[in-house]
């Protein structure tokens, strides 16, 4: 049950890029032969203004079939110098118009993120967590390192900012440190009504790649919190500010995949995303349906953002490389040849291969330790 809702979770956010495929393609005058919800079997269709929609058997998605999608096998194969198409096909077309298809793919994924975290605000939920107030991770586990103690923090410390940001619960206080990796924190805590000043450098969890101090939380003081419901302007706001932070965590990820960390345990491949997508929805759902609406949007929201900027990385075979290919003719004002095409693509079906079985392997390691 949890792989398939999973499954059906990811299948919603293929489907949701295929479908900014399919608009751009329609505005740039790019007839679409098929547009269907789902792979496989077709099950029903039904053709409208020359464009079959089809309900197919797998929950998978979906496709967003173009014409002329064929003309760079045709020209391949019949050794043309350029790819030729008629003027309603994707290679026949103006570049900036087979960007735009292209690149509408991948930012249908952020929107979809943007969406889903300003659907998140509207809703408002609840949450629990302890408060701030802390206790050093050696005194009660004496195996563990704490950077915290070390650094001049106590137990019975309550932190009220990391590096001027100010946190109001545990939860806010993991999350800031597991995102800062191998950096130098400010904190500023209460000490028996005294405010101090600590610089704490986190330590990189290289079995994670999240950053850690070593505290823990006060038990004791684990209370409900209440993230309050947004008007219309304030979920937008929201929406965005949320999705530019996934974008930049992102970012930060890949910086860290560099400093020595076990990378098929921090990185994850699409059996393991699915599981976890599917967990994610179970749980939620099991605590409420508001708890439940609200982690899988959530959940979804940063899966969604991150295959926005996968689909970027100009490799050949992703929307990336067709963008970077119809940038370069535009400015050259040259249509590429064919064979050039296909040896750029062959390497980066290489490439995506390789990144392919290394995942798969993690994810492997990752459910055979379970």
């Amino acid at each position: 049950m949890t792989f398939l809702l999973g499954i059906i979770g990811l299948g919603f956010l293929v489907f949701f890029h295929e479908l900014g495929h399919f608009i751009a393609a329609r505005i740039s005058g790019v007839k679409v032969e098929a547009f269907s919800v789902g792979m496989g079997p077709i099950l029903l269709h039904h053709t409208i203004k020359d464009t079959d929609y089809r309900l197919s058997l797998i929950p998978l998605g979906g496709y967003c079939a173009m014409k002329g999608e064929q003309d760079f096998r045709n020209a391949l194969d019949s050794n043309l110098k350029t790819i030729e198409g008629s003027d309603d096909s994707f290679y026949g077309v103006h570049p900036l118009k087979r960007l735009l298809i292209a690149f509408a793919g991948p930012f249908f994924n952020y929107f979809f993120g943007f969406l889903a975290f300003f659907l998140i605000a509207l809703i408002g939920y609840t949450y629990y967590s302890a408060g701030t107030k802390v206790s050093m991770a050696d005194e009660i586990y004496p195996e563990l390192h704490s950077a915290a103690h070390e650094a001049g923090m106590e137990s019975g410390d309550i932190i009220k900012k990391i590096n001027g940001t100010e946190v109001s619960d545990f939860a806010e206080i993991a999350s800031f440190v597991a995102t800062h990796p191998d950096e130098e924190l400010l904190f500023t805590v209460d000490r028996n009504g005294t405010l101090i000043e600590i610089v704490i450098h986190s330590d990189l969890d290289k079995e994670t790649g999240s950053g850690k101090v070593g505290i823990v939380s006060d038990k004791d003081s684990i209370v409900e919190r209440v993230h309050e419901r947004k008007n219309m302007a304030e979920a937008a706001k929201e929406g965005i500010v949320e999705s530019l932070k996934v974008i930049q965590l992102t970012f930060k990820s890949i910086r860290i995949l560099f400093k020595g960390i076990k990378v098929q345990n921090a990185v994850s491949g699409p059996v393991r995303i699915t599981s976890m997508l599917g967990t994610t929805v179970q749980q939620g759902f099991n605590a409420g349906i508001k708890a439940g609406i609200v982690s899988t949007l959530e959940f979804l929201a940063m899966i969604s953002i991150s295959l926005f900027l996968t689909n970027l990385l100009p490799v050949p075979i992703l929307d990336g490389g067709l963008i970077l290919f119809a940038f370069i003719e535009w400015l050259s004002g040259k249509k590429l040849s064919p064979k050039v095409l296909y040896y750029i693509q062959m390497a980066g079906i290489g490439i995506i291969a390789v990144l392919m079985m290394f995942a798969l392997f993690g994810d492997i390691m990752y459910f055979m330790k379970k």
